[in-house]
């Protein structure tokens, strides 16, 4: 039996930041005890949302705001089916008062596991700097104590892609995670495990949120609790099936000796993936564009590109080689960069100077440590670390997360379309209502100066158009632009129109006509250059037959 930890976990799951103390290993351990021992209240095997409310704000002393976002980002990685997320976005958005939204959430709630919810709050711990202050704590957080959010600066590099840091942290944590599943008669007084502890066929169900593998060669992956009833594997792990349950010792070595580098995650897909030849090579430059994909794609596995070094040109692409996909998007430049097709999660990571449109994003988008970027995009969230100068065309059901280190960040309405964007937006389940793209909470305790987001002035906002022609019904920005948006808009159209009535009643002779229409070029022209939009208007010129762009 080979082993791995699951991506999707980590790269989606996992909040981009260091996580509060009060999320640390001895408090989640008494989180553990608590839930099971008020089962009849609704914590135990499955935990409502005011449950989880009451512990996170009642116990650990977290915000409300950050107890929601934990719970819906726990939920988001659950919850794939887009007709569900389309009715709860619609219940969400008839809500008339926090009551009813309030109300809404707790039938929301109703789902979640506890175990799995516990080993989802437990991996947050990946991001932060030292564990060993977390260790030990009081019984429950004083309400004096500091550290009411996320504090501590975000790492430079972003290991929620790294697999083999994934791997690394479970089989560093294995213990304490399966111990948080263990029954309370099964743990010392002081919730550790002893060498006969058993562990139950449930628990080892919850740790298939994190883990699954595959038997021999085959290409049909498992989650663990099926590999684990195995008949070949009982021995090693210790299951009984007079009991129903595993022993604590043998299932700890079994996963431990079973566990490798995932086959579908970032390195094998750096190392072996199908290599795409959709950017062009600028000739005069170092830079060398990479595009991979990984090859073959297994059911049930999402599909993962990645993309770097694309410079100074417009790269567009609606591919099903995307649809779905995990995309990262590392050290581009001065490049226009559309992915037009529904995809499952974007990070953008370390590029400048550059603009990105992209299909319907189903999870989320991390943009990190970007330097005066545009991105347009209808997402289910958008988080932010390190970013300067950057703004944010944006379509979004929950609050925009602006993580530590940010400066000068500006947030827009969504101010695009193209012919097959609705139904995207259908297949991964994402409605034009509740839209807050305008109100962005700030996470980390030093982001909380107000200062470093602003919402873009109407007199900035323009239109934007998507260049390329394509099958489908969608001809206008889906919920169309809040009202003082739409009015500068039209004032705009209506200066255009007096301005052609003008010129129409001048009564220029023909030689007059030619010779005004060479000077609004001229200036015209002036303009691009200035502004720098020549370079995106000169690289939707198709490139020679011997250097195109490969389909895929």
């Amino acid at each position: 039996v080979r082993l791995w930890v699951k991506t999707e976990p980590f790269l989606v799951g996992v909040l981009p930041a260091p996580p509060p103390a009060r999320l640390g290993p001895h408090y989640l351990r008494k989180m553990a005890a608590y839930t099971r021992a008020r089962a009849a209240e609704g914590c135990f095997p499955r935990l409502s949302w005011p449950r989880w409310q009451h512990i996170a704000c009642g116990k650990l002393q977290l915000g409300r705001g950050l107890a929601w976002l934990y719970f819906e980002l726990f939920h988001s990685l659950l919850r794939r089916d887009p007709r569900r997320r389309l009715e709860w976005a619609e219940a969400e958005a008839a809500c008339a008062s926090a009551e009813e939204r309030e109300r809404e959430r707790s039938k929301a709630g109703a789902p979640s596991r506890a175990g799995r919810f516990l080993l989802f709050l437990y991996i947050q711990q990946v991001n932060r700097v030292s564990l060993r202050r977390s260790l030990i704590g009081e019984e429950w957080p004083s309400p004096r104590s500091k550290s009411p959010s996320l504090t501590g600066k975000s790492a430079s590099e972003n290991k929620n892609w790294k697999d083999q840091d994934h791997c690394a942290f479970v089989q560093s944590h294995l213990l304490e995670m399966l111990e948080l599943l263990l029954a309370p008669e099964q743990l010392t007084a002081s919730s550790h495990s002893t060498h006969s502890s058993l562990v139950s066929y449930e628990a080892v169900c919850a740790l298939s949120f994190l883990i699954e593998g595959t038997v021999s060669k085959s290409r049909l992956v498992h989650p663990v609790h099926k590999l684990a009833l195995w008949q070949p594997c009982h021995k090693q792990n210790g299951y009984s099936e007079i009991s129903r349950a595993f022993s604590f010792a043998k299932l700890e070595g079994w996963l431990r000796s079973g566990l490798t580098t995932n086959p579908f995650g970032m390195t094998a897909c750096l190392k072996s993936g199908k290599k795409l030849a959709w950017a062009q090579q600028v000739e005069g430059t170092t830079r060398r564009a990479k595009i991979a994909c990984n090859s073959p794609v297994v059911p049930g596995v999402f599909p993962m590109v990645i993309m770097s070094q694309v410079y100074k040109q417009t790269l567009a692409k609606s591919s099903d080689t995307l649809v779905g996909a995990h995309v990262r998007i590392h050290c581009c430049s001065e490049s226009f960069i559309y992915l037009l097709s529904p995809l499952r999660y974007v990070t953008i990571e370390k590029c400048r100077n550059s603009t990105f449109v992209l299909g319907p994003v189903q999870t989320s988008v991390h943009v990190h440590g970007c330097d005066n970027i545009k991105l347009i995009v209808v997402c289910h969230r958008l988080s932010l670390s390190s970013t300067t100068g950057c703004t944010f065309y944006i379509l979004t059901p929950t609050q925009p997360l602006i993580l530590s280190g940010n400066q000068a960040v500006s947030f827009a309405p969504f101010h695009t379309h193209y012919p097959m964007l609705e139904d995207h937006m259908a297949q991964v389940g994402l409605a034009t209502l509740p839209n807050y793209w305008d109100s962005p909470m700030l996470v980390c305790k030093e982001s909380g100066d107000k200062s470093v987001f602003r919402l873009l002035p109407p007199s900035d906002f323009y239109t934007f158009v998507i260049p390329f022609e394509m099958e489908g019904d969608t001809t206008e920005t889906p919920g169309g632009l809040p009202q003082a948006y739409q009015k500068v808009l039209n004032q705009r159209e209506q200066k255009v129109q007096i301005w052609q009535k003008t010129v129409k009643e001048a009564g220029l002779t023909k030689d007059q006509r030619k010779q005004f229409q060479l000077l609004v070029e001229n200036k015209f022209y002036e303009w691009l250059v200035q502004t720098g939009n020549r370079q995106q208007l000169d690289s939707l010129v198709p490139p020679a037959v011997g250097s195109k762009q490969a389909a895929g």
